[in-house]
C-alpha cells in the first residue's frame, strides 16, 4: 500500500462496523502480515460491538452521533504507519465533550459522500473523499461469544463487502437431494432349499416318477404377433356383440319409457277433458253464476236451432205449424224453469255476498314482515265487527230451540240499544214483538216474515258507519251523495243512473252504451251466446304473455267479443295445422315469438302444436310457403277489423314500422351475401 501523500480513496459502508469480525479479548493481535509480534496494539475498531448487558446492545458505530464536522461531511482521521507495510486510520474527534462510543443523539443520518482529512505527516493533512455504500439487504445476526473472566459479550459480524454472486451459467441447478435417488441393497434368501440327486456309481435313483419332456414346435415372432392379433379380434368380436346388445337394450328401455310417458300423457289429457266436461255438465245441472246461465241459454238456443231445422226438413203444412207451436211451448217452459233456478241462485249468492262482506268487516289488520311472516292484529273495530257477525249468523240460524232464540234476540236488543235512533227503535220493537209471539206459542212458519224484517234491519244497522266504523272503507255507496254526480252515467235501456263499473265498454265502442244487466237480458232473449270457452282461451293467452316479461299491452285491450270474432270469423274455431275444433284443446300463441302478441301476430293451435311451434327458430324454413301465405292472409283480415278500434290503431302503426324495418334488414343482409 502506498503512502497517504500519494492520495487514495476510502470506501466504507453505513453500519458496516457491525459486520467485522471482532478479535478475542484474551488473544494476541494479529497483524496484516501474519506476525503477531510486529503488530502494535491498536484501539478497538469501530466495527466491534461490545456490550455487558446483552446480545442486542447496539454498537457505537451504528447508532453513535458524530460531531458537527462529521455531520457536514468533514472528519479528521489519523493514520499510523506500521513498519512501512500498512496504514490504520481512526477518527480523531475534536472539540467533543464525550467519548466517541457514547450515544449523543438519535436523529443523525449519514450523507452519501464524506470528506475526510487524513494526517499524512506530523504537521500535514490531506482531504480524501469517502463514498458511503448503503446496504440493500438486511444483514443477519451471526451469533458471538462471551469472555468468561470479564463477562464482556462479543458479536460476530460479516465483512464490509457485498457477498459475491455466483456467475450465471444458464443452466438450472438443483441440490444433490433432488438429483439422486435413494437406493438400498438387501440380501434375500429363498424360502425352500432344494437339491437334485442323480444316479451314479454306488447309488440308484428310481425314475418311475420322471416325466419325459419333448420340445414343442418353434414359432417365430411373426407367428406370435399373428396369434395375438387373432386373440384381439376374438375379444373385439365378443365385446362388440355385448356392446350391440347393450345398446339395443337401452333403446328398448327408452322406447318403453317413452311409450309409457305418452300413454300417461294421453290418459292425463283424457282425464282433464273428462273433468272439464263433468264441470261443464255440473254447471248446467246446478247453475249458480252468470256464466252457468249463459251456458244454459246457449245450449237451449242450439237445441232450438236443431229442432227447427229438423221440423222444416221433415214436415210441411199444418203439421209443421203444429210442431213449431209445440216447440215454442216447450221452449217457454224451459225458460221459466231456468228463471226459477236463477231466482234461487240469486238468493244464495246474495246471502253468500252478505256473509263475505261481514267477514271482511271482522278481519284483523295484516302486514308482511321483513322475513315474510304475516302478522295479524285485532283492533277494537275488528272485534266489534266479529261480534256483529256472530249475532247475524245466530239470528239467521233456523230450527233452534225457543230458549236459545229468545237469548239471541235479547243479545241483539242490548247491542242495538247502545245507539238511539229511529232504526234502532224500530228494530227493538220488532224484537219485542217476536219475543211476545214466542211466549204465546205461535208457529214458526207464521214468524218468517217478522224474522226477515229483523235480519234486514240489523243488516242495515251493520252497514251504517256510525254503528260499525269498520264498514266505512267497504261500502260502495259513498257517504257524501254529491260525489255521485261526478262519476255516474245514464243507461238509456233501463233508464238508470249507474257507476262506470256497470257498463261493459267494448274496445270498438265510441259511447257508453247499455249497462251489464241490459246486455245480459238482450243476450238471453236473442243471441244467447256463451263466452265461457273464449274466456278460458283469453286467460291462458294473458298468462303466457305475462311470462314473456316484454311489456305486452295489446292482449289486455282485447275483450271477449273481440276474442269471439277472432276465433269464429278468422280462425273458424279450429287449429291451423290439424283442424282440431275442440275449444278446450286450442290455445292462441305468437306467430313470431320475437314480437309481442297481437291479432295480426297470432296463430291458433292445439297445446302440443303450440309447444313445438314456440321452439322453432326459423319459420320460413320450417313451414311451407302456401301455409305461410294462408296465415298472412288471416293476419291481414285481423288488421282490417282491429284497425277500426281507436286503441289498436297506434299499435298497428308501430307494428307496421317494425315489420318494415325488419324486412329492410333482411334485404340488406341478402344483398351482402350476394
Amino acid at each position: 500500500m502506498e503512502g497517504a501523500s500519494d492520495g487514495f480513496e476510502v470506501v466504507t459502508s453505513e453500519g458496516s462496523g457491525a459486520e467485522q469480525s471482532p478479535a478475542p479479548s484474551q488473544g494476541k493481535a494479529v497483524g496484516e502480515d501474519g506476525d503477531p509480534a510486529e503488530k502494535p496494539p491498536l484501539p478497538e475498531p469501530a466495527g466491534t460491538a461490545q456490550s455487558e448487558r446483552g446480545w442486542n446492545q447496539p454498537s457505537p458505530s451504528q447508532n453513535s452521533v458524530l460531531p458537527e464536522s462529521t455531520e457536514k461531511g468533514t472528519m479528521t482521521v489519523s493514520m499510523i504507519k506500521d513498519n512501512g507495510t500498512s496504514w490504520k486510520t481512526w477518527p480523531n474527534f475534536e472539540n467533543q465533550e464525550c467519548f466517541p462510543g457514547e450515544v449523543i443523539q438519535q436523529d443523525y443520518h449519514m450523507p452519501d459522500v464524506l470528506t475526510v482529512r487524513v494526517e499524512t505527516d506530523s504537521d500535514s493533512f490531506q482531504e480524501v473523499v469517502v463514498k458511503v455504500e448503503r446496504p440493500t439487504y438486511k444483514k443477519p445476526f451471526l451469533g458471538g461469544f462471551r469472555n468468561v473472566s470479564t463477562g464482556v459479550e462479543f458479536h460476530n459480524a460479516g465483512s464490509q463487502t457485498k457477498p459475491k454472486k455466483r456467475p450465471d451459467k444458464g443452466i438450472q441447478l438443483f441440490c444433490r437431494g433432488t438429483q439422486t435417488a435413494v437406493e438400498k441393497n438387501a440380501q434375500q434368501q429363498t424360502r425352500n432349499t432344494t437339491s437334485t440327486q442323480m444316479t451314479k456309481t454306488g447309488l440308484y435313483v428310481s425314475n418311475m416318477t420322471d416325466k419325459l419332456i419333448t420340445p414343442g414346435k418353434y414359432f417365430t415372432a411373426e407367428e406370435y404377433h399373428k396369434r395375438r392379433l387373432e386373440a384381439v379380434i376374438v375379444i373385439q368380436k365378443y365385446f362388440r356383440r355385448w356392446h350391440a346388445a347393450y345398446l339395443v337394450q337401452n333403446l328398448k328401455e327408452q322406447r318403453r319409457l317413452r311409450l309409457a310417458q305418452e300413454a300417461q300423457e294421453e290418459l292425463q289429457k283424457k282425464l282433464e277433458k273428462e273433468e272439464k266436461l263433468i264441470r261443464e255438465y255440473e254447471k248446467k245441472l246446478n247453475p249458480k253464476t252468470r256464466e252457468d246461465f249463459e251456458l244454459l241459454y246457449h245450449d237451449l238456443e242450439l237445441w232450438m236451432q236443431e229442432e227447427t231445422e229438423r221440423i222444416n226438413r221433415t214436415l210441411t203444412g199444418g203439421k209443421r205449424k203444429a210442431a213449431l207451436f209445440a216447440l215454442l211451448e216447450e221452449e217457454t217452459e224451459l225458460i221459466a224453469c231456468i228463471g226459477m233456478h236463477k231466482l234461487n241462485a240469486n238468493l244464495e249468492n246474495q246471502q253468500k255476498a252478505i256473509l263475505h262482506f261481514l267477514s271482511k268487516c271482522a278481519q284483523p289488520r295484516r302486514w308482511k314482515a321483513f322475513d315474510g311472516k304475516i302478522t295479524e292484529m285485532d283492533t277494537p273495530k275488528s272485534l266489534h265487527g266479529k261480534e256483529l257477525l256472530g249475532i247475524y249468523r245466530s239470528i239467521n240460524t233456523k230450527d233452534i230451540p225457543k230458549d236459545e232464540r229468545i237469548s239471541v234476540l235479547l243479545t241483539l236488543k242490548w247491542t242495538v240499544k247502545e245507539h238511539e235512533c229511529k232504526l234502532t227503535e224500530e228494530l227493538v220493537a220488532l224484537i219485542d214483538r217476536e219475543i211476545d209471539l214466542l211466549s204465546r206459542e205461535v208457529k214458526e212458519c207464521n214468524l218468517e216474515g217478522l224474522r226477515k224484517r229483523i235480519c234486514t234491519l240489523f243488516l242495515q244497522y251493520i252497514k251504517t258507519p256510525e254503528f260499525n266504523p269498520q264498514v266505512a272503507g267497504l261500502i260502495k255507496v259513498p257517504q257524501d251523495p254529491l260525489t255521485l254526480y261526478k262519476n255516474v252515467y245514464f243507461c238509456h235501456s233501463c233508464e238508470k243512473y249507474l257507476p262506470p263499473s256497470e257498463f261493459p265498454i267494448p274496445a270498438s265502442s265510441h259511447t257508453i252504451g247499455r249497462c251489464r244487466s241490459c246486455y245480459q237480458l238482450d243476450n238471453e232473449a236473442r243471441k244467447r251466446e256463451s263466452y265461457f270457452k273464449y274466456r278460458l282461451i283469453l286467460e291462458d293467452l294473458r298468462k303466457s304473455e305475462v311470462d314473456y316479461q316484454d311489456d305486452s299491452k295489446i292482449v289486455f285491450l282485447v275483450q271477449l267479443p273481440d276474442m269471439q270474432y277472432l276465433m269464429e270469423k278468422i280462425w273458424n274455431c279450429q287449429s291451423a295445422l290439424s283442424a282440431c275444433s275442440d275449444l278446450y284443446e286450442l290455445v292462441m300463441v305468437r306467430w313470431d315469438k320475437q314480437r309481442e302478441w297481437s291479432p295480426w301476430n297470432t296463430i291458433l293451435l292445439t297445446k302440443e302444436e303450440a309447444d313445438v311451434h314456440l321452439k322453432l327458430c326459423n319459420l320460413q324454413k320450417t313451414y311451407e310457403a302456401p301455409f305461410i301465405y294462408r296465415i298472412e292472409q288471416k293476419h291481414i283480415r285481423a288488421k282490417s277489423y282491429f284497425a277500426r278500434i281507436p286503441a289498436m290503431a297506434s299499435f298497428l302503426h308501430r307494428s307496421n314500422n317494425q315489420s318494415n324495418a325488419n324486412s329492410s334488414k333482411e334485404n340488406s343482409s341478402l344483398n351482402l351475401k350476394k
